[in-house]
């Protein structure tokens, strides 16, 4: 795992909080101290907090499951949205549709329309058989799907888990993740409540810095679960072939061993013919004995 200092926390500005009269009382345990009228956030809580989230999150997608990114905040939306683009995680940076989660079904017909319109409109000799008012419709409605929907076309299924910067401002996101179980990763600034997430990252989730150190850290525990899963697979892959080739090998093992018994079988059946056989010769040959033998008397 990817280790990050304290100083590039420090450095980030990731220990400064909200002011004073702005805080929530449940942040009291992640809150160093206070400083020109500013909450100053422990970051050793914030290191080890994001250990834990880096941990959990590495082990979801070694497992095969998607992490969705969630960032509306202006000086977020690049930087949630470059990295779940590398890491090909599904996000949502303009608007969080209100079931988004607990009504996934309407979400994939919206992207089953946002896709045959893309692919009407791709189509040259169907884009020709269009009128021009229409077509301008479609591709106005093409640009507002795309706009809100755009980070989750490749999304089948729900995510495993929500990757969130500002829980006051996502608090729909997290609500629905609530009521459907799904564990949420998030940024806490000193004016949230960290027991709304399961995993709370105390951190300044209004400067860049701060959003892009948390966020490349988040990245880079999805990228080193996608390296393991991978291995996973090789070896799982060579595990496979190794288990069949013993198998090809006990196969043969087993006709060999089977060859070998049927002539050692066919021997036996031979020596018992010959030991059979031999008995029969000695009767025959008995009264020629007895014959010669009277011969000889009579002589």
């Amino acid at each position: 795992m990817a280790q990050i200092q304290y100083k590039d926390l420090l450095d980030a500005g990731v220990h400064f909080g909200h002011l004073t009269r702005k805080w929530d009382p449940r942040m009291a345990p992640y809150i160093f101290m206070e400083k020109n009228g500013i909450h100053i956030i422990d970051l050793n809580q914030s290191l080890s907090s994001l250990e834990q989230a880096q941990a959990f999150i590495k082990n979801i997608v070694r497992s095969g499951r998607k992490i969705m990114f969630v960032a509306t905040k202006k000086q977020a939306q690049e930087i949630v949205s470059e990295e779940a683009k590398r890491l090909k995680m599904p996000y949502v940076t303009e608007r969080w549709l209100g079931g988004m989660l607990t009504n996934f079904s309407t979400i994939k017909k919206s992207l089953k329309k946002l896709s045959n319109i893309e692919r009407m409109l791709s189509d040259e000799a169907t884009a020709k058989n269009i009128a021009k008012r229409e077509k301008l419709m479609l591709d106005r409605e093409r640009i507002k799907l795309e706009r809100l929907l755009g980070g989750v076309t490749d999304l089948s299924r729900l995510p495993a888990a929500l990757f969130i910067v500002d829980i006051k401002r996502e608090h729909l996101a997290i609500a629905e993740a609530k009521r459907l179980g799904i564990p949420v990763v998030a940024m806490c600034d000193t004016n949230s409540n960290p027991e709304l997430v399961d995993f709370p990252i105390p951190a300044n989730d209004d400067a860049y810095k701060s959003i892009s150190l948390i966020t490349l850290a988040i990245g880079k525990a999805i990228e080193e679960g996608i390296i393991d899963r991978k291995q996973d697979k090789e070896s799982a892959a060579l595990q496979e072939e190794e288990d069949a080739k013993r198998a090809v090998d006990g196969a043969r093992a087993v006709v060999n061993r089977g060859e070998e018994g049927a002539q050692e079988d066919g021997g036996k059946r031979k020596r018992l013919k010959t030991d059979a056989a031999a008995p029969a010769e000695e009767a025959a040959a008995a009264p020629e004995t007895e014959a010669a033998a009277a011969d000889e008397t009579e002589a």
